[in-house]
C-alpha cells in the first residue's frame, strides 16, 4: 500500500554525504537544526485542571445551585449528598481523561535504542535518538529501523511494514533512482518503526523525529478529537431540558402563589423543595454505576474499557469499520490448501496450534491425507531456511514468514524439521533470490543425491518433465497445472510450487542450477492470512443487530474481496473501492467523498490518513462509527472515531493507547459481546432517567394543579426533601445494575440523533406524571373534602407518593416487558432498597423526632388499604400500555399477500 509521504532530498545538505559518512562537526550542526530523533513528550494538563474540567456541564451547574440552595434552607444532608456525587463524578472522569494522553508516549517504545552509523569513516554504534538527516545507517535482519531511510544498497532485504500499512506480507526493499516515479521509489524507502525480517541494507537518513511516517501519525493522534460519545450528547440535551423545565415550573408556581396572596417565604421554600426533588441529583452517580457494572461484565468477556462513556458508545454504533490484518484474520501467513497434480485438494486447519491441527481431504481420512501430502511437505521443509520451535506459550517461528508457514504445514502433516535434516544430510543449498524465484537444497541419500525445490509455480513447472498422477508417474501437463495455480490465486491465495529430483553425485561435485532439470512436479500450496474461526458468526450477529460492517485494509482489492467474502461481509462488486478512488474523492471535496463512502463496503489499498478521512466521512453520513485496528497506521482513526477498538494481544501499544476499548483476546466476536453490554448499559440509564424524571414530573404536576386551584400546598418543603431522599436515595443505583433482558441484539441500533426522550419515553413519563401527580391531587382533594385536617391529608399524601414511587421503580425495570414476566429476584439489590425505603418511611411515622420534624403520624388499616389501592393504579396503567405496545409489535395479519413470511 502506498504511504502518504515520499521523501525527496529537499535539503541540499542531504546530497552532500560522502561514503565516509558525516563528520562530527556536521552531525553537531544538523542535530542543532533538526533536533533529536525522537517523538516529543505529549503535553498533558495537570491533574487539578483535568479534575476541574469535569464540572463543565449544565447538569453539574444545576446540582451546584441545588446544593447551595439546600444549605440556605438548612438542609445540609442534601447538600452533602450532592457534594459527594459531584466529587465522585469529577474523580472518575478525571482519572479516565488523564490516562487518555499516553498515546504519543507509546509511540516512543518503537524507537530503536541504538543504530549502526558510519561517521568519520568508521562504523559505530550510537543511540538512535542521535541520528540526523544525512547519516549513513546499516540495517539488518532482526532490527527495527531507527529513522526513515533511503536505501542505496540492499541484500535480499524484507521489511515488515504491517503496523504502518496494514499489509500482511513483508515489503521487499530495492535500490531505486531518485528520479523514479513515486510508487517505485517507495520500495527504496525503509520507514522508522518497521522490522527487518530478512537481509540487510545501507541507506541515507532522510527524516527523523516528527518528520518520519510515525511522526506524522503521532501529530495526527495529538489533534483534539472532534467526536463526542453519544451518551454525552444525549445527556447534554437532557440537562438543558431539565434546567428549563424546572426553572419555568418554579417561576410559574411563584407567580400563581403571589397572585393568590401566599407568603413569599413559603413560596420560596416550596420552589426550592420542588427543584431539589425534580432535579435528578442521583443521575450522574447512577450513570457511572451503570457504566461501571457494564465495564466489569465486559471485562469478563475480554473487553477492556479505557474510557467509561465508550461502554455506551459501543452499544450505539451503527457501523463497524474493521481492519483486516490481525482483526478479521489471524495475522499469520498460513498454508490452508494443497493441490496435488492429479487435482486432489487437501485442506489444512488454520492457526499455530500445531499439536491439534490436521490435514483433511475429500473422502480421505486424516492419515490418508497426510500420506498424499508427505512428498510435497518434504520439499517444503528441506530447502527451508526458517526455524520453528516449541516454547512454553506455544510454537514460535524465526525467519521469513513463508518459510515459517511451510514448516507449520509440515508439522501438521507429521514431519518435523530436525528429523528431516537428520534423515537427509544437507550437502548444498541454493538460497532464494528474487531473480531466481526458487530455493533448492541437495541432500545425500546413500549413493545418490536428492534434490528438493520450492518456488514460483511457473518456474518449477518449466523445470519438471513429469508429475504424480495419483496412480503413478505421468508426463507433466503444464497447461493444467497453470490453470490450477490461477484458480488458487483468484481465491486470494499466495501460491507456491514444489518439485523433487535425484542425481548421481560425487563428494567433490559442485551442485547448482544446472542440476534442476527433469524434476518431478509434486503440487501447489496456497497460503493466506486466514479468517479467525469466530468471525463469520460475529458478523452475522452484527447484521442481526442492524450494524453494518465494512473492511478498511491496505491489501490488494482481490485479496480484500476474497477475505471479506469468506468472513461473511455482504457486498457487491461496485461496493469495492480503492485508496486511489478515495484520494480522487478527497480532492473533489467532502460531498464527493461522502457519496463514495455511502456506497462502499470494502476499502482496499488505503493509506493511513485515508482511513481517518473515511471514518470522518462515515460519521458525516449519519453513522456512529466503531473502528477496529491493531497497527500504528490505525491509531489516528482509533482516536478520532466515535469509539476506537484496539486488539490487545497483537496490537501495538500505540493502537491500544489511542483506543477507547481494547479486546484482550483479539477476537472480533468479543466486540459483539461488548455491543450487547453497551446496549444494556444505555437501557439501564434510560430506566433510571424514566424513574427519576417521571416521579419528579409527578411532584411538579401535583403543585401545578393544587396551587392555581386554590388548595393549600400539598406537601411541605421538608416533606418534599424527605420524599426525594427516601425514594431516590439508592433505588436509582440499584436500577442501574439491571441484568440484560436478552433481546439486546435483536433490536435495531438507535438512530444517531435519537434523543433520550424519544416518543416511548415521553409517553411513559406523561402516563406516570398524570397517574401519580393527578392521582395524588385527587386523593389530597378527596381527603380535604372529607374534612381531614391539612396535616393529616399531607401525611397520607406523602405515604401515597412513597408507595407510588417505589412501585414506579419496579415498573421501570423494562420498557416493554411485563413486570410479571421478569425474574422478580433477578435484581436483589433493588428489592432490598425498595423494602428499606418503605421501612424507613413507616418507621418515621412512629418515631417521635421524625414525626415532629416531618409532621407525620400513623394511619388506620382502612387508610392503608386506600393508599395501596390508589398506588397500584400506576402498575395497572403501565402494564396495560406495555401490553398494547407488545401487541402492536406483533401484527395479527401477515405482511405477505400469500400469508407466508
Amino acid at each position: 500500500m502506498p504511504l502518504n509521504s515520499v521523501f525527496a532530498h529537499s535539503q541540499p545538505e542531504l546530497n552532500d554525504t560522502s561514503p565516509e559518512g558525516l563528520s562530527s562537526a556536521e552531525v553537531a550542526g544538523r542535530l542543532a537544526r533538526f533536533g533529536l530523533n525522537r517523538l516529543p513528550e505529549p503535553k498533558t494538563s495537570s491533574l487539578l485542571l483535568i479534575f476541574l474540567a469535569q464540572f463543565r456541564s449544565p447538569l453539574i451547574y444545576i446540582l451546584l445551585i441545588a446544593a447551595v440552595v439546600s444549605l440556605l434552607v438548612s438542609e445540609a444532608e442534601d447538600a452533602v449528598f450532592i457534594g459527594i456525587v459531584l466529587v465522585l463524578n469529577g474523580v472518575i472522569g478525571g482519572i479516565q481523561e488523564y490516562s487518555a494522553g499516553r498515546a504519543a508516549a507509546a509511540l516512543r517504545s518503537l524507537e530503536q535504542p541504538v543504530a549502526i552509523v558510519i561517521r568519520d569513516g568508521t562504523a559505530q554504534e550510537i543511540e538512535a535518538c542521535l541520528l540526523v538527516p544525512g547519516d549513513l545507517v546499516r540495517i539488518e535482519a532482526g532490527g527495527r529501523i531507527p529513522a526513515d531511510i533511503e536505501l542505496f544498497e540492499t541484500n535480499d532485504l524484507l521489511c515488515d511494514e504491517s503496523l504502518l500499512t496494514g499489509e500482511s506480507a513483508p515489503a521487499r526493499k530495492t535500490v531505486t533512482a531518485i528520479g523514479a516515479p513515486n510508487e517505485k521509489r517507495k520500495s527504496g524507502l525503509a520507514f522508522a518503526g518497521s522490522l527487518v525480517t530478512r537481509g540487510r541494507g545501507t541507506g541515507l537518513v532522510v527524516a527523523t523525529g516528527l518528520s518520519t511516517e510515525i511522526g506524522r501519525i503521532a501529530a495526527e493522534i495529538g489533534r483534539v478529537s472532534t467526536s463526542q460519545p453519544p451518551l454525552m450528547i444525549r445527556l447534554k440535551h437532557f440537562s438543558n431540558m431539565i434546567a428549563w423545565s424546572v426553572g419555568l415550573a418554579s417561576v410559574l408556581l411563584i407567580a400563581v402563589g403571589l397572585f393568590r396572596g401566599l407568603a413569599w417565604s413559603d413560596l420560596f421554600l416550596m420552589s426550592v423543595g420542588l427543584a431539589v426533588s425534580a432535579i435528578p441529583e442521583g443521575l450522574p452517580i447512577a450513570i457511572s454505576i451503570a457504566l461501571a457494572i457494564s465495564m466489569r461484565r465486559m471485562a469478563r468477556r475480554n473487553v477492556i474499557v479505557r474510557r467509561m462513556p465508550a461502554v455506551e458508545s459501543l452499544g450505539s454504533c451503527t457501523m463497524i469499520a474493521t481492519d483486516k490484518t490481525g482483526t478479521l484474520t489471524l495475522n499469520e501467513l498460513t498454508v490452508t490448501d494443497i493441490r496435488l497434480p492429479d487435482g486432489s485438494e487437501l485442506v489444512l486447519d488454520a492457526g499455530m496450534d500445531l499439536d491439534t491441527c490436521e490435514i483433511r481431504g475429500s473422502n480421505l481420512s486424516p492419515a490418508e491425507a497426510r500420506d498424499r501430502a508427505e512428498r510435497l511437505l518434504k520439499a517444503a521443509v528441506l530447502p527451508n531456511e526458517g526455524a520453528l520451535t516449541r516454547h512454553a506459550d506455544g510454537w514460535k517461528g524465526v525467519g521469513d514468514t513463508v518459510d515459517i508457514a511451510l514448516l507449520a504445514a509440515a508439522r501438521k502433516g507429521g514431519l518435523e524439521q530436525q528429523a528431516m535434516k537428520d534423515n537427509y544430510p544437507l550437502i548444498a543449498r541454493i538460497p532464494y533470490e528474487p531473480d531466481l524465484k526458487y530455493a533448492a537444497s541437495f541432500h545425500r541419500r546413500g549413493e545418490r543425491v536428492r534434490i528438493f525445490v520450492k518456488g514460483s509455480a511457473e518456474t518449477l513447472i518449466d523445470m519438471a518433465d513429469r508429475m504424480d498422477g495419483g496412480n503413478g508417474i505421468v508426463p507433466i501437463d503444464r497447461e493444467m497445472l497453470l490453470r490450477q495455480k490461477q484458480e488458487m490465486a483468484e481465491r486470494g491465495l499466495r501460491v507456491l510450487a514444489f518439485a523433487e529430483g535425484e542425481i548421481r553425485g560425487g563428494s567433490d561435485e559442485t551442485f547448482g542450477h544446472h542440476h534442476l532439470v527433469e524434476l518431478m512436479f509434486l503440487g501447489l500450496a496456497g497460503m493466506q492470512d486466514p479468517i479467525r474461526p469466530e468471525v463469520p458468526q460475529a458478523i452475522r450477529d452484527c447484521c442481526a443487530a442492524g450494524i453494518t460492517v465494512v473492511m478498511v485494509t491496505g491489501d490488494d482489492p482481490k485479496t480484500a474481496a476474497a477475505i471479506a467474502a469468506e468472513a461473511g461481509l455482504r457486498f457487491t462488486p461496485d461496493q469495492i473501492t480503492t485508496g486511489a478512488e478515495v484520494g480522487k474523492a478527497e480532492v473533489a471535496g467532502q460531498k464527493t467523498l461522502d457519496v463514495l463512502t455511502g456506497r462502499a463496503r470494502i476499502y482496499a489499498r488505503v493509506a493511513p490518513a485515508q482511513k481517518l478521512a473515511i471514518v470522518l466521512s462515515l460519521a458525516r453520513n449519519g453513522h456512529f462509527v466503531a473502528v477496529t485496528g491493531d497497527g500504528i497506521n490505525d491509531a489516528p482513526a482509533l482516536k478520532h472515531a466515535h469509539v476506537g477498538v484496539a486488539m490487545g494481544r497483537k496490537g501495538t501499544e500505540v493502537a491500544k493507547e489511542s483506543a477507547d476499548i481494547v479486546i484482550t483476546d483479539d477476537n472480533f466476536a468479543s466486540i459483539v459481546s461488548g455491543i450487547r453490554e453497551g446496549r444494556t448499559a444505555y437501557s439501564n440509564i434510560r430506566k433510571v432517567i424514566l424513574m427519576l424524571t417521571a416521579t419528579g414530573a409527578a411532584e411538579m404536576l401535583l403543585f401545578l394543579l393544587a396551587i392555581p386551584l386554590g388548595l393549600p400546598m400539598p406537601l411541605l418543603p421538608v416533606q418534599l426533601l424527605w420524599l426525594n431522599l427516601v425514594t431516590n436515595g439508592i433505588q436509582d443505583v440499584a436500577l442501574a445494575g439491571e441484568k440484560p433482558e436478552g433481546d439486546e441484539l435483536a433490536r435495531p441500533p438507535r438512530r444517531p440523533k435519537e434523543p433520550i426522550f424519544d416518543r416511548l419515553m415521553i409517553r411513559r413519563i406523561v402516563q406516570s406524571m398524570l397517574v401519580i401527580g393527578g392521582g395524588g391531587f385527587a386523593i389530597f382533594s378527596y381527603l380535604l373534602y372529607q374534612s381531614y385536617e391539612i396535616s393529616q391529608a399531607r401525611n397520607m399524601l406523602l405515604l401515597l407518593f412513597v408507595l407510588f414511587e417505589n412501585i414506579q421503580t419496579f415498573t421501570s425495570r423494562s420498557e416493554r416487558r411485563s413486570i410479571f414476566s421478569l425474574n422478580f429476584f433477578g435484581n436483589p439489590l433493588l428489592i432490598l432498597t425498595v423494602i428499606a425505603a418503605q421501612a424507613i418511611h413507616i418507621s418515621a411515622m412512629y418515631l417521635p423526632w421524625f414525626r415532629e420534624t416531618l409532621d407525620l403520624a400513623p394511619i388506620s388499616f382502612a387508610e392503608w388499604a386506600l393508599m395501596l389501592l390508589a398506588a397500584s393504579s400506576i402498575l395497572a396503567v403501565t402494564e396495560l400500555d406495555k401490553w398494547h405496545l407488545r401487541r402492536r409489535a406483533r401484527p395479527d395479519r401477515p405482511s405477505h399477500p400469500s400469508g407466508l413470511r
